[in-house]
Parts: C-alpha cells; sequence; structure tokens
C-alpha cells in the first residue's frame, strides 16, 4: 500500500479534508486503488491545485500556463516542489510522533519568506478595512510565496495534539473536534470504509458462532 508512486494522466480531483492548505497540499499523493499516486506530476497539475486552494486566482494560473509551461524553470519548480513536499510530510511526521520539527525545516521556510515575500495591503471595502495579500507571480518560482506563507501559518499556530494521520490511509489532517476525537480523513472516504469492514466482521463473526 504504501509502494512507489503512480502518475495519472488524468488526476482525480485534489482532496481539501485536512482543515488547512499546507496539509492539504502535504494530500497531493495518497493512495488511490491500493497504490501511492502522484496529484502533481506536472506544472499544469500544479497550477491546477494552486487554483483549487484558492492560492492562486484562475488569470494569473492562465499567464503562468501560457508563459512557463514545458519549460525547464517550470520543470525545476515542479522538482523543488515535490522535494518541498516531502520535508513538510517528515515534518508531520516527526511531530505526529511526538519530535519536534526539524531547524532545518525552519531554515527552509524562512529562506523561502525571503526569496518569496508575499506583500500585503490595507483594503476598504463597504466601509471595512481588510488586510489582504497583493499576489502577481510573473515565474514558476513565484508561487512558493503564498505556499510558504500557509506553511509558516500551520506550524505557528499548530497544536501538535491536534495533528491526526487517518487511521486508514497516508492523508493527515488537523483534528478540529470539540473532544479531538476524529479519526479518519473523511467520512465518505475511509470512515465509511472502516464502519462496513467492522460491522461486516461482527456478521462473519456472528455467522460463524451460530454455525
Amino acid at each position: 500500500m504504501r509502494g512507489e508512486p503512480q502518475r495519472v494522466g488524468n488526476p482525480p480531483a485534489f482532496l481539501f479534508i485536512a482543515g488547512d492548505p499546507a496539509l492539504d497540499f502535504v494530500n497531493t499523493r495518497p493512495v488511490l486503488r491500493g497504490r501511492l499516486t502522484e496529484l502533481l506530476p506536472d506544472f499544469a497539475a500544479a497550477l491546477r491545485w494552486f487554483v483549487a486552494a484558492n492560492l492562486l486566482d484562475p488569470k494569473s494560473a492562465g499567464r503562468l500556463r501560457s508563459r512557463w509551461a514545458k519549460t525547464p524553470r517550470a520543470r525545476a519548480f515542479c522538482r523543488q516542489l515535490l522535494t518541498f513536499r516531502e520535508q513538510l510530510r517528515r515534518a508531520i511526521l516527526s511531530l505526529e510522533s511526538g519530535k519536534p520539527i526539524s531547524p532545518n525545516l525552519i531554515h527552509v521556510i524562512n529562506r523561502m519568506l525571503a526569496q518569496h515575500p508575499l506583500p500585503a495591503q490595507l483594503l476598504l471595502s463597504n466601509g471595512t478595512l481588510q488586510m489582504t495579500h497583493r499576489f502577481a507571480p510573473q515565474k514558476p518560482a513565484d508561487l512558493f510565496a503564498p505556499l510558504a506563507n500557509a506553511a509558516a501559518a500551520f506550524f505557528a499556530r499548530l497544536d501538535p495534539m491536534r495533528l491526526r494521520q487517518c487511521e486508514n490511509c497516508v492523508l493527515h489532517f488537523r483534528d478540529t473536534t470539540k473532544n479531538a476525537t476524529r479519526r479518519w480523513c473523511s467520512m465518505k472516504f475511509c470512515g465509511n470504509r472502516a464502519k462496513v469492514a467492522k460491522y461486516a466482521a461482527r456478521h462473519h463473526l456472528e455467522h460463524a458462532e451460530h454455525a
């Protein structure tokens, strides 16, 4: 189940079940049909994920795609993107096992924040002041700006006791339930499967006892 990831020509819809964009990014390598599946195999897929995660607007994604798709810089960005994702995954697994975050990852995120700043601006909308980020990416590497900010915000406000890995798959999530009792990535996926398996096992045992 935890073998080498397979690549897909037409990837399934992205999963947003974690309660945080940084965790949703880590979850772009789920297990589908029993095998690890890479949902970010190329620059176009990466752009689709950024738009779906509300980290990039569709017009900016279109401009980046038309200018940079299939270029060496886009391919280099994708390699760096997946490397960063796996660094985050290792940190999350470490936190889930009760260990601290690696100082090296803190350095990596801080370097990204410095190299790819995300300017903020104050806007007046319907009589209310709001702070927003002014993000106008010009090249593939600029996409690290909102992602690094999301990762920094995630670790800064994280309660490690609320960080979970699904009991039935490889996905991670932030448990926001009142009593911290969430066990599965989603009731629609692993939750229902676990309940069906438990019912089937109980039914089989009852049948065996009366045989």
